[in-house]
Formats: structure tokens, C-alpha cells, sequence
């Protein structure tokens, strides 16, 4: 066990986040201690780390995206040794006995726990966890690639690939961000016409490099009238943190076509009752993924090329990086390098 590991600790609502040292603890029964290699930043780590909810216990430390390496294991752990390279995500346990977990639905668990939120997360050097949290990293993906998969690579993942639509369908991007910029790797990948949705141009040559055949250009022609155009969508995944355009964008939808949300906001959606009816058009929304569904997207990732396009900064710097993710500055994914400035 190391002597001592920096975690980067919120001790007040809104306060910054400092780095604090101390011995880490034995994991208790059914639990498992991870030395964390890279630790990912997401929008959801906002909240989180501004620790105004009525029952935050301080200290808080986000963090729900972590790659690093099993170093110690509580009793009754089964299938896991010291060494392995695992992720941990936005799921980070499940009670093992209601209804949903016993169907494999862990993630809507109503005692699910989250990283973060639940217990200390991954913004440190160490993190104890629940073994039900643990995906297995796939020979051929780094920590710092495997990082985003356990929360923005398996919700995108598993948006697109559980949606049902037909083979060569037509797939819609809306956002070309942290989760957007990995929706429309995975919809190339798995085969489907990909057209990605932004505002401005700057944006339309990285969206046909990751794998957009269309791109259209949200600032100069409405977005769901652009879809009709082009025949209409099958699924519109919508990664914007703005609810505001999902109305427009209904009209980009195909017969039987669906728009699934994976970035929300505390907004709502205008659904046309008549055009729902008509049209056989469903509006959903996806969460998240389980550890083995984690485990799926990143070997789907070693096999493709799917990759996250990251932007590497150190853990000491966290405050920093969430500074610039409220800003909107991050093109796509901050990744922490828990390897402390001169160690």
C-alpha cells in the first residue's frame, strides 16, 4: 500500500478544488482499491464539484470516468487480482437484488451509486470502489483512451447500437462535443449513414474525419428541415446540454424515426401529439451503460479505431479544468494525469 495519495477535495459549496494527502484505507468486504493512471472529466463533474446539493458531505471529490489498475482487494471478491487494468464509470454499484438489477438493468437501480456522488471519486490517485463497478480494459486501449468509455463511450455506444434501427439506416448527430464527437465514430463504425449537426463550418472537417458523410451547418439552415432534406433520420442522437433545438429537430425525423437524449438541461420538449401519432416517432432518452457494457464499446473501440480525442491535464489542475468546462472551451475531453508535478 502506498504511504499516501492526493485527492483533490471541494471543502465548502462552490469552494475551489485542492489537493489534499493521506494514507489510503483498505477496501472493506465486496469492495476494491484502484490506483488510478487517468481520471475523466464531464459535464455531470460540474455539479458535482460546485457541492450545493442539501445532502453533500463534505469533503467532495468528482470524478467518474477512471482507468487505473486493481491494487487491493476486499474480502468476498471473486474474479478479480491485483494488476488488472480496469475502468470504472459513471455506474458504481447497484443493490444486486431489486427487480431491474435481477433483469441486468443495474444502471437504473434505484440504490444504484455513482462516483462522486455516492463515495470519493476518481479526481485522485487512489479510489475504492464496488467490484460490481469494474469493467476489465481490453489489450490494445491506454488509460487515458479507456478513461471516457466508462461514462460518454458506453452512452454513445450503446444509444446508437440499442436503438433498433434497420441495417444502413440514417443517423443524426446533434453536437459535435465530449459525447458527440464519439456518437458519430461509433454510428460510421457500425455501419450507418452518419450526418453530424453543429453550429458554424469551423466544425465540418473534423466531422467528416471522424466519419460523417454529411454535415450540416446549424447556423445557417434549421437543422430539422436539413435532415428532411436529406431524407430524414432513423435516430437522432441529441448531445447538446440545451433542450431548446429538440423541437425543430422532430421535423428531421423519418417515419418510425427516433431522437434519443443523451445531453439534457433542466428545460423541456414541445412534442407535436399529431405528427408523434402519424409518423410512428418516438422520443427516449439514455443514461448510461454497465461495467459490461463498458467492457463492449471498448473492445468494439480496439477493433474499429474508435478513439476519444482528448486534451491531457495534470490532477493538480482539476479546478482549472472544470473552470474551462463551464466556459465551453474543451473541444472535446479533459482527461486528468494523476501523476503529481514532481514526484
Amino acid at each position: 500500500m502506498p504511504d499516501s495519495a492526493v485527492t483533490m477535495v471541494v471543502t465548502e459549496p462552490r469552494g475551489p478544488l485542492r489537493p489534499s494527502v493521506a494514507e489510503p484505507a483498505s477496501p472493506p468486504a465486496g469492495w476494491i482499491r484502484v490506483s488510478v493512471a487517468a481520471s475523466g472529466v464531464c459535464n455531470a463533474d460540474i455539479g458535482t464539484a460546485a457541492a450545493t446539493g442539501k445532502r453533500t458531505a463534505f469533503p467532495v471529490t468528482p470524478g467518474h470516468e477512471v482507468a487505473g489498475v486493481i491494487a487491493e482487494i476486499g474480502d468476498q471478491v471473486e474474479g478479480w487480482a491485483v494488476g488488472d487494468r480496469v475502468a470504472v464509470g459513471w455506474f458504481g454499484g447497484s443493490c444486486g437484488h431489486c427487480s431491474l438489477c435481477r433483469t441486468g438493468d443495474v444502471v437504473h437501480c434505484a440504490e444504484r451509486k455513482v462516483p462522486g456522488l455516492s463515495y470519493a471519486g476518481g479526481w485522485a490517485q487512489s479510489l475504492t470502489v464496488p467490484a460490481d463497478a469494474l469493467a476489465r480494459i481490453p489489450d490494445g486501449l491506454g488509460f487515458f483512451d479507456a478513461a471516457p468509455f466508462g461514462c460518454a463511450g458506453v452512452t454513445t455506444f450503446n444509444t446508437i447500437r440499442k436503438a433498433g434501427i434497420r441495417a444502413g439506416g440514417r443517423v443524426a448527430v446533434f453536437g459535435i462535443g465530449g459525447l458527440g464527437h464519439l456518437a458519430i465514430q461509433f454510428a460510421a463504425k457500425l455501419g450507418y449513414e452518419t450526418i453530424a449537426v453543429a453550429r458554424g463550418g469551423d466544425r465540418e472537417q473534423i466531422a467528416h474525419e471522424l466519419g460523417a458523410h454529411h454535415y450540416v451547418d446549424s447556423d445557417l439552415q434549421a437543422p430539422g428541415a436539413a435532415l428532411k432534406a436529406l431524407g430524414g433520420a432513423d435516430l437522432i442522437v441529441y448531445t447538446a446540454s440545451s433542450t431548446a433545438p429538440v423541437d425543430e429537430l422532430l421535423a428531421g425525423l423519418g417515419v418510425h424515426g427516433q431522437l434519443t437524449l443523451v445531453g439534457v438541461d433542466a428545460g423541456s420538449v414541445t412534442v407535436p401529439a399529431a405528427r408523434l401519432v402519424m409518423k410512428g416517432h418516438t422520443l427516449t432518452g439514455h443514461l448510461t451503460g454497465s461495467p459490461r457494457e463498458t467492457e463492449e464499446a471498448m473492445a468494439f473501440a480496439v477493433t474499429t479505431g474508435v478513439r476519444p480525442m482528448i486534451e491531457r491535464m495534470p490532477l493538480e489542475e482539476a479546478d482549472e479544468a472544470v473552470t474551462q468546462l463551464r466556459s465551453g472551451a474543451p473541444r472535446f475531453r479533459i482527461v486528468l494525469d494523476t501523476a503529481i508535478s514532481g514526484e
